[in-house]
């Protein structure tokens, strides 16, 4: 298959935020791949930086990487993995249901866990 736009500035893969980026996608579906940004907070930062949201994202290397400095994240891939890590952490520590059921593996959110949610748990003995 061909690449959709033949240039010497084009990248296939960026790397934004510590996650690899399609640059073959346009810019504002491509930002939807970092963890933390959906495709209306995606709208609004290709807004806030007069991005063309028609363009792919490889063809906006340059312009991207002068102009996503200006703009203030919310909390986006690693910070949302530290956030996660530290509140189980805390919940550990005071002994809360979640916590703990989390800590083990279990189910948290009330599920029944009978007879689903199996896989890849030992099960009881087979019946002949």
């Amino acid at each position: 298959m061909g690449s959709l736009i033949a240039g010497q500035e084009f990248q296939h893969i960026l790397r934004l935020l510590n996650t690899n980026v399609d640059g073959r996608v346009k810019i504002m579906y491509a930002l939807t791949a970092i963890k933390g940004i959906g495709r209306r907070f995606s709208n609004i930062v290709c807004k806030k930086a007069e991005v063309d949201m028609k363009k792919r994202a490889g063809s906006l290397v340059h312009y991207w990487a002068a102009s996503h400095s200006q703009l203030e994240y919310g909390l986006t891939s690693g910070a949302i993995d530290s956030v996660m890590r530290d509140d189980l952490e805390r919940l550990k520590k005071i002994r809360n249901h979640r916590g703990l059921r989390t800590y083990w593996g279990l189910r948290v959110r009330g599920q029944h866990t009978k007879t689903t949610g199996r896989a890849g748990k030992t099960m009881a003995a087979k019946k002949k």
